[in-house]
């Protein structure tokens, strides 16, 4: 499970900063897009990506599970808040949003890039025209809180799952995977209200 979030949140940093690209010039982004559409390394590389996903999303619901079977009577009395955060305890909830975004992100861009290049002119125009509709960017702005909050946990939890938990550096994890959670969520939200605000 750590490591196919490691994984993830490496393709999630990749993804962020070629979508930024598209807020400095159109050229920029196509060269980007071309470069990851086209590289030999990178077409490998989407299976070994689709596969990490598979397999997280297989244990996160496997995890789920036998935690709940591990308790199958609630508390008499129960104070979550106090024994583990927001994002901690919802993370199936977040995960499953973020899972039925990416079936929305796949349609969107993945399948008109890599089966129909071209029909909607380059792939800056496609972002644009994507970002154009209100109620796609309200979509996307609310996956991407959602995304936000899931690596608010999973970015810490990440490294304790596979033994990197100390004492001394721990803290510091914690409080650098809070600032990349912001990270994320604000990015990739700015993009979108950026190419919206544009097309008005």
């Amino acid at each position: 499970m750590g490591l196919s979030g490691l994984f993830l949140i490496t393709f999630i940093v990749i993804h962020l900063l070629i979508n930024a690209f598209s807020l400095v010039s159109a050229d920029l982004f196509n060269a980007g897009s071309h470069f990851m559409g086209t590289n030999p390394v990178i077409q490998v590389m989407q299976f070994v990506l689709a596969a990490g996903f598979i397999i997280h999303i297989i244990m996160g619901i496997r995890l789920t599970m036998q935690n709940n079977a591990a308790r199958p009577i609630k508390y008499a009395h129960n104070d979550p808040s106090a024994n583990s955060s927001f994002s901690s305890r919802n993370m199936i909830y977040t995960g499953l949003l973020v899972l039925l975004f990416l079936f929305l992100h796949l349609k969107d861009f993945f399948v008109p890039i890599k089966f129909d290049h071209g029909a909607y002119g380059t792939d800056y125009d496609l972002l644009t025209q994507v970002f154009s509709n209100p109620l796609y960017v309200l979509i996307y702005v609310i996956a991407f809180i959602g995304l936000a909050i899931h690596l608010n946990h999973g970015f810490q939890s990440a490294f304790q799952s596979i033994g990197a938990n100390h004492s001394k550096y721990t803290p510091g994890l914690k409080k650098f995977g809070v600032v990349f959670c912001y990270i994320v969520g604000i990015g990739f939200s700015s993009i979108a209200l950026f190419h919206f605000f544009n097309s008005l």
